[in-house]
Parts: C-alpha cells; structure tokens; sequence
C-alpha cells in the first residue's frame, strides 16, 4: 500500500490545477464504494441514490487537493438545498492527519477512509485528486484527474445539468 501511495504521490506532482474538462465517462460500470466516516459509520453509494454525487479520491499530502478543496466547500455552499452530496475518499491516511487537514480548509462535507486501499483499486485512481460525478442513478458520467476550481462556472453547469427537474 505504502508504494502505491508513493506512485500516486508522485504523478499528482505532474498533475496541474489549473481548469479542465470534464471527461466524459468510458470505463463501464460504477464500481462498488463502501466505507466508513470519520466517524466509524458505514456509507454505500447506494444509499445516495436520487443524489448526484461527487466521489473525490484525495490525500493531505497532496497540493492540488489542497488548492482545490476551497472550491469543494463554496460548491457545496453554492449547492446547498439541491440533491448534491460530496464523498471525498482519503487515500489511506490517518484520522489525525485528516481532522488537521480539514480544520486547515474548513471542509465539513463527508470524508471516507480508504484504509487499505480497496477503493482506490476498484476505482482505477492512478492521480491525485481525481474526482467522479455520478447521476442520480448512481451511474458516473464524468471524470477529472487533477485539481479544479470546482465553483467555476462550467463546474456548475455540468452539475446542474446532473440535477433532477424540480
């Protein structure tokens, strides 16, 4: 596990901030994502059905996620009343480490604990962060590897556009 957080390590030094597109996604099938909080509870994807959901794989180590959870906070404020949840998935950290990480950006949205790396195979992670927007049926329609604004505008758009009708 160890070198694998190293590997991941060093490819998020290769990955920029700076805005992307989002990609649309090709790699099949949402794969499983059950994990516990930070606070010993159990959270399934399926149980955020009728949600869109971003699945965020991220680690206090790296810049990029740090640059980027600012934007994940104002997003989630810019968000709040609609059906929009963000999982942000720690790559095998301690509890310290992320309690320290998130009094740092002020981020209160649900983290998970990939202790042992379960998810981050099942996944196919390879950088750091890379982030998953899923629709309301659970099904991932787009992906970025890499940091992002995540408030900006196109960030938004493509969201709402994953919102149900009201």
């Amino acid at each position: 596990m160890k070198k694998l957080i190293f590997f991941i390590s060093c490819l998020f030094l290769l990955t920029s901030a700076q805005a992307q597109d989002l990609k649309p996604w090709k790699g099949g099938p949402t794969p499983p994502l059950a994990l516990n909080d930070l606070n010993g509870k159990r959270h399934k994807l399926e149980d955020y059905r009728g949600k869109v959901v971003m699945v965020q794989f991220w680690a206090t180590y790296c810049p990029p996620c740090l640059k980027e959870m600012p934007s994940m906070v104002r997003l989630e404020s810019r968000l709040a009343g609609k059906p929009f949840v963000i999982l942000a998935v720690n790559m095998g950290e301690t509890k310290n480490e992320i309690l320290d990480f998130q009094k740092k950006v002020n981020m209160d949205f649900t983290v998970l604990m990939d202790n042992d790396g379960e998810a981050l195979s099942a996944w196919k992670v390879f950088v750091a962060p890379s982030s998953f927007l899923l629709d309301t049926q659970g099904n991932i329609r787009y992906t970025l590897q890499g940091g992002a604004e995540w408030d900006a505008p196109e960030y938004v758009a493509k969201i709402s556009e994953l919102l149900p009708p009201k």
